[in-house]
């Protein structure tokens, strides 16, 4: 594994670590470290960084959705065009052109169950190149972005119904 790996995958376990820690652990200086990381910010490699919070325990839930969408491919642009237009709607966590039997995967954010089923019937399905949707309300996220969001005792005390 070259240096830049060994620095993106401590950066990606926490992106709050300084220059001089990562240095010590890949057996650079502080500034080759600066630099690559610079270099790797520039050419778009590092897109952003970015903070996983657990709102559940802010008290502030989001509801959350996945939809499998089937599209008709365009003409010339395959699933690109229609990726592109569906991801620019604010709503939009992550989307995945994926295998089986549905295009693409979506993750959709919203403030209410309510909010998240309006965007899908009045943004999402009327697409032209949409011929089906399936969606999924999240009811329970235990692990994100790699990061588990409770501990076993916590999950232990969850309440649980039948």
């Amino acid at each position: 594994m070259g240096k830049e790996e060994e620095i993106l995958r401590l950066l990606e376990g926490d992106a709050r670590l300084s220059t001089e820690e990562i240095a010590k652990v890949v057996g650079l200086s502080e500034g080759e470290v600066a630099e690559l990381i610079k270099e790797l910010e520039e050419s778009g490699v590092i897109r952003k960084y970015k903070t996983v919070v657990n709102w559940e325990k802010l008290g502030r839930e989001k509801v959350a959705a996945l939809i499998d969408v089937k599209i008709t491919p365009e003409r010339e642009h395959g699933y690109d065009a229609i990726a592109e237009r569906i991801m620019r709607f604010p709503e939009v966590k992550n989307l995945y052109l994926v295998s089986g039997m549905y295009d693409l995967s979506v993750l959709v954010e919203g403030s209410s169950m309510k909010e998240v089923a309006a965007f899908v019937a009045e943004k999402l399905a009327p697409l032209p190149q949409v011929t089906s949707t399936t969606t999924h309300f999240i009811l329970k996220k235990y692990k994100e972005d790699g990061d588990m969001l409770y501990d076993g005792e916590e999950l232990r005390r969850l309440a649980v119904s039948p």
